[in-house]
C-alpha cells in the first residue's frame, strides 16, 4: 500500500508539473475543440459589441439602444442558468450543439424586423442561446481532464477567450465597412462552425472506469449527463433528480457565490468608471485605451505561465489571492500619483486576474458541487459572474459621481471581504488521513459517499 501510494504521488507530481505543450498534447480531441470553438466564437462575438451602434443607425434612441444591450445581458444570464439545467439533464454535448443553433438561428432575425419590441424579444432569447452552452463546455473540459490539471487547462481556455474577444471588435470594424447585415451571419456562422465541430468531435457518453478516469464511451446515441447508469469523474451515480435548489442549500458554494459577484462587480469598474477617473485627471482617451491594453497584453502573455506555477497550489489559495489583488489593485487608482498610479493600479489587479481567474471561475465551480448537479453549479457561478458584470457599472458610476475617488477605496474595502467571503466558502483540502482512507475505499472499491468533504486542490 505505501509503494502504490509512493507511486500514485510520483504520477501526481509529474502530472502537477506539466508544461503547456504536454497539456495540450495529451488533452483529449473534444477538449482540444471545445478550446477552438471557443476561440472562434469569441471571435465571431460582433452582435454585443456593436448592438448599440447598429441600433442607433437604424433610427432607435440612445436609450432604446442601451435597454436592448441590457435585455442582451440579463438573456444571457438566465441563460447560463438554463444550459447548466440542461447539461445535467441532458448531457454537455446534446446542450452545447442545441443552443449554438438556436442562437444562430436567432440572430440574423434581428435584421429583418422593424418592431422595437420584437427585437428585444429576439435579442433576449438569442442572448439567452448564445451563453448557454459555457456550462456544458466547461463541465464536459473538467470531466475529460484531470483534476491537478483544470488550472492550466482553464488558463488556456481564458487565452482562447481572449484572443477571440480582442481581435472581434477589429474584424466586426471590417464588416461594417460593407454591410451592417454582414455583423449578424459573421457571427452566426461562426456559431454554427462551432456548433458543426463540436456535433463531430465530442463525445455521446461518457464512462469512469475502475481507476476513477473519465473519457468517452464507445457507442451510444445519447448524452450521459445525467442518463440512467452515467456516472461521473468521481465514480458516482448520477442523482435521478436534482435542482437549483439543491445548489441554494450548499451553504459554503454560496459563500463561495458571493465572493465571485463582489469580485466580478470590482472587475468591471476597469470599464466603467476607470474612464471617467482618466478623464477626472485630465487625460486623454489614449491614457485609457493603453490601460485596457496593458491588461490584455499581461494576460495574454502571462497567464500561462503564471499557471505553471499556480496549478501547484491548493485552489483554495489561488482564489483567494486573486480576488484580493484585484480589490487591492483597484484600489490603488486612488493614489495620489497620476499615471504612476494608472499603471501601478493595472498591473496589481491585472495580476490577480492572471493568478485567481481560471480558479475562480472554471476550475473551482467545476470541482464544488456532487457530480449530477456539475452543469447547475457552473450555471449559477456563470450567472452570478454576468450579474455582477452587469450591475458593476450602474454601481460604480453612481458612486464615482457621488465620491469619485472614494470608489476605489471602496473596492479594496469589499475586495477584503470578499477575499474573506472565498476563504469560507472555497472548500479547503482535506486532512492527510481521511486522504489515506480515501485511498483505501478507492482500492476496495468504496466511493466516497458525498462532495462536501472532497478535496478541492489544483494539484494532488
Amino acid at each position: 500500500m505505501a509503494q502504490d501510494n509512493a507511486t500514485r504521488a510520483s504520477d501526481g507530481a509529474v502530472k502537477q508539473h506539466a508544461g503547456v505543450r504536454q497539456v495540450w498534447r495529451e488533452s483529449p480531441t473534444a477538449v482540444k475543440s471545445l478550446l477552438a470553438g471557443t476561440m472562434i466564437i469569441r471571435l465571431g462575438g460582433f452582435v454585443q459589441v456593436f448592438m448599440v451602434l447598429y441600433l442607433t443607425e437604424r433610427g432607435f434612441s440612445d436609450g432604446q439602444a442601451g435597454a436592448a444591450l441590457g435585455v442582451y445581458g440579463a438573456g444571457a444570464v438566465l441563460g447560463t442558468l438554463v444550459g447548466g439545467w440542461m447539461s445535467d439533464r441532458l448531457g454537455p454535448r446534446l446542450t452545447i450543439v442545441t443552443t449554438l443553433l438556436g442562437s444562430a438561428a436567432l440572430l440574423p432575425c434581428v435584421l429583418y424586423l422593424d418592431n422595437y419590441w420584437a427585437i428585444l424579444v429576439v435579442i433576449a432569447i438569442s442572448g439567452a442561446a448564445s451563453l448557454a452552452y459555457q456550462p456544458a463546455s466547461t463541465s464536459m473540459i473538467s470531466l475529460l481532464t484531470p483534476v491537478e490539471r483544470h488550472v492550466m487547462i482553464f488558463a488556456m481556455g481564458r487565452l482562447a477567450i481572449n484572443l477571440g474577444t480582442t481581435a472581434a471588435p477589429l474584424l466586426g470594424a471590417a464588416l461594417v465597412k460593407v454591410s451592417w447585415d454582414f455583423l449578424f451571419w459573421g457571427e452566426a456562422l461562426a456559431v454554427v462552425v462551432f456548433s458543426a465541430v463540436a456535433a463531430t468531435t465530442l463525445p455521446h457518453r461518457m464512462t469512469t472506469d475502475t481507476t476513477g478516469t473519465t473519457k468517452p464511451a464507445d457507442g451510444g446515441t445519447e448524452d450521459g449527463g445525467a442518463a440512467a447508469g452515467a456516472t461521473s469523474a468521481d465514480g458516482e451515480a448520477a442523482a435521478p433528480k436534482a435542482s437549483y435548489l439543491a445548489v441554494l442549500t450548499d451553504r459554503r458554494y454560496l459563500m463561495f457565490l458571493l465572493a465571485m459577484f463582489v469580485s466580478s462587480v470590482i472587475y468591471i469598474q476597469h470599464i466603467s468608471a476607470l474612464p471617467l477617473a482618466v478623464k477626472h485627471l485630465g487625460m486623454g482617451i489614449e491614457v485609457y485605451a493603453a490601460m485596457i491594453a496593458l491588461n490584455g497584453l499581461l494576460v495574454i502573455t502571462c497567464e500561462l505561465l503564471v499557471a505553471k506555477v499556480v496549478q501547484r497550489w491548493q485552489i483554495r489559495t489561488a482564489v483567494i489571492i486573486g480576488v484580493l489583488l484585484t480589490g487591492v489593485g483597484m484600489s490603488l487608482y486612488a493614489l495620489p500619483l497620476g499615471l504612476a498610479a494608472l499603471v501601478i493600479a493595472t498591473l496589481v489587479w491585472s495580476l490577480g486576474e492572471i493568478i485567481g481567474y481560471p480558479s475562480l471561475f472554471f476550475a473551482y465551480p467545476a470541482q464544488a458541487g456532487p457530480p449530477a448537479l456539475r452543469g447547475r453549479y457552473l450555471g449559477a457561478s456563470n450567472a452570478l459572474y454576468g450579474l455582477g458584470s452587469a450591475i458593476g457599472p450602474f454601481i460604480g458610476v453612481m458612486i464615482w459621481n457621488r465620491y469619485e475617488e472614494g470608489l476605489w477605496l471602496g473596492c479594496g474595502v469589499v475586495g477584503l471581504l470578499a477575499a474573506a467571503a472565498a476563504w469560507g466558502g472555497v472548500r479547503p483540502p482535506r486532512a492527510t488521513e481521511k486522504n489515506e482512507d480515501r485511498t483505501e475505499n478507492e482500492g476496495k472499491g468504496i466511493g466516497d459517499s458525498g462532495t462536501a468533504d472532497a478535496e478541492i486542490r489544483t494539484g494532488t
